[in-house]
C-alpha cells in the first residue's frame, strides 16, 4: 500500500474514532430500582425513589453524570409480590440491559430477587429492605446492602432498652421481615442480661391485636422486673397506637418499646412521651453536612422534612455514584473489587460494606420520644449515637 493511501485511511480512521467516541460516552448508565409503589409500602416506596435523586444530585454536582455518562433510573414496580419482583429484575437485566439495580422494599420480594442478580452477573444494591437472611444464608456475592439490617435494627433496640431484669414479648410480622427481626433481637438482649418472655407473629393485615396482647399480658404476669412489649412492625396498620390505648403501662406496668419509622407512624406516637428503642434514621439524628443539604433541600422543594426511606434512597445513590468512579467502569467484577470495604458518605455519616457479605456498616441511635409545640408527631429524641465501630453484627452468610 502506498504511504499517500495509508495515510489517507488512517486519517479517515482518526476522524470516524472521534466521530463515535463522544457517542459512546455519552450511552446512560442504566440504573434499575425496584420499588412497590403498589401496596402497603406504597409510601416507603416513594421515599426511596425521591431519596435516590436527590442522592445522585448531591454525588454529581448536580450534573447527574458518572464517568462522562448520564445516569438513568429505570423505576421498576414490584407490586409487593415476591413473582413480580423477579419478574421485573429479570427484565431490567435482560430487556433494558441495566448494568446495576437498586431495591426493593419488601424483604420477601429481595429475597426472590437475590438468585436473578447472581444469574445475570450483576450487582443488586438492597435499599431498603431488613431481613438479615438477604445478607446472609441467602447471600450471593452480587449482593450489597446500603440499608440497616435486622441485626442493626435488633443491637439497636437492645441498647436502649435491655439490661439485667428486663423482661421483652413481641409482637411482629408474621414473615421474614418480622421472624428474622425477632430472632436477632433475642440474641442481642441476651448480651444484656434481659430475657424475651414471649412472641407472637401476625399477618400483615391484621387490625384487632386484643388476643395477642392478652396472652402476652398473661405471659408477663408470671416474671418480676422491668417489663417491655417489643413492636417489631413495618407498613400499614401499625399496632402501636392500638396497644398504648389498652394503658398497659398502668394497668399492668408493661412498657411500650418502639421502633423508628416514618413520620406518619411517628404520628402516632405523640402519645407516646417516654417510651424508648432504637432507630435508623429521624432527620434530626445526624449532624453532618449532607444531612444538613438533604434537610435543607427536601423543606425547600416539598416543605416537609426527610423522612426515613428518603435517607435510604440518598445513602443508595451516593454508593454508586463513589462505586462507579473509583471502578472506573460498570464491569461488574471491578465494581465488586471496588466495593468490597469500600467507606462511603452519607446523611448518617460514614459507611463501609463490610468484604464478608457486603453489609453496610452504619450508625444507628438510642432514642426517648419526646414531644415538642407545633410538632404533630413524637419525636425519637436521641440519647445515643450507636456507633458502627462499637456494634457486633453477626456475618450470617454461608460463604457462598
Amino acid at each position: 500500500m502506498e504511504k499517500r493511501q495509508f495515510l489517507k485511511i488512517a486519517g479517515l480512521f482518526l476522524v470516524i474514532l472521534t466521530l463515535v467516541s463522544p457517542l459512546k460516552a455519552e450511552e446512560p448508565i442504566k440504573v434499575a430500582q425496584l420499588v412497590c409503589l403498589t401496596g402497603a409500602y406504597e409510601a416507603y416506596a416513594r421515599q426511596s425513589v425521591e431519596g435516590f435523586k436527590l442522592g445522585l444530585e448531591y454525588a454529581t454536582q448536580g450534573t447527574f453524570k458518572v464517568l462522562g455518562r448520564p445516569i438513568e433510573v429505570i423505576v421498576k414496580d414490584t407490586q409487593m409480590k415476591p413473582d413480580m419482583g423477579k419478574q421485573v429484575l429479570t427484565a431490567a437485566f435482560k430487556d433494558d440491559k441495566a448494568d446495576l439495580a437498586v431495591g426493593p422494599v419488601s424483604s420477601a420480594v429481595a429475597m426472590a430477587c437475590l438468585p436473578v442478580a447472581e444469574e445475570f452477573k450483576k450487582i443488586l444494591i438492597v435499599e431498603p429492605a431488613v431481613a438479615d437472611s438477604i445478607t446472609g444464608k441467602a447471600w450471593n456475592r452480587y449482593i450489597f446492602r446500603t440499608g440497616r439490617n435486622s441485626s442493626q435494627d435488633a443491637i439497636a433496640g437492645a441498647m436502649a432498652i435491655g439490661g439485667q431484669d428486663v423482661n421483652v414479648a413481641y409482637i411482629a410480622q408474621d414473615y421474614t421481615f418480622g421472624r428474622d427481626g425477632v430472632a436477632t433481637a433475642k440474641e442481642a438482649l441476651a448480651a444484656t442480661g434481659a430475657k424475651v418472655i414471649h412472641e407472637e407473629y401476625m399477618p400483615l393485615d391484621t387490625v384487632d391485636f386484643t388476643a395477642p396482647a392478652q396472652r402476652i399480658i398473661n405471659a408477663m404476669s408470671k416474671v418480676e422486673g422491668k417489663k417491655y412489649l417489643a413492636v417489631y412492625w413495618a407498613g400499614k396498620n401499625d399496632p402501636t397506637a392500638k396497644l398504648n390505648a389498652m394503658k398497659l403501662d398502668a394497668r399492668y406496668n408493661i412498657s411500650l418499646a418502639v421502633g423508628g419509622n416514618i413520620i406518619d407512624v411517628l404520628k402516632t406516637y405523640k402519645t407516646l412521651a417516654g417510651a424508648e428503642g432504637g432507630n435508623y434514621y429521624y432527620y434530626e439524628s445526624p449532624k453532618n453536612e449532607i444531612n444538613d443539604w438533604l434537610v435543607k433541600e427536601h423543606f425547600k422543594r416539598f416543605n416537609s422534612p426527610p423522612d426515613f426511606f428518603t435517607c435510604g434512597g440518598m445513602t443508595a445513590a451516593m454508593a454508586v455514584v463513589k462505586a462507579l468512579n473509583e471502578a472506573g467502569t460498570t464491569d461488574t467484577e471491578a465494581l465488586i473489587k471496588t466495593m468490597e470495604g469500600m467507606h462511603f458518605m452519607t446523611p448518617k455519616g460514614e459507611m463501609v460494606f463490610r468484604k464478608e457479605d457486603h453489609q453496610a456498616l452504619q450508625d444507628m441511635y438510642a432514642f426517648k420520644i419526646t414531644t415538642r409545640e407545633g410538632i404533630d408527631w413524637g419525636i425519637p429524641e436521641v440519647t445515643k449515637v450507636i456507633s458502627f465501630k462499637d456494634m457486633n453484627i453477626p456475618i450470617r452468610n454461608t460463604g457462598n
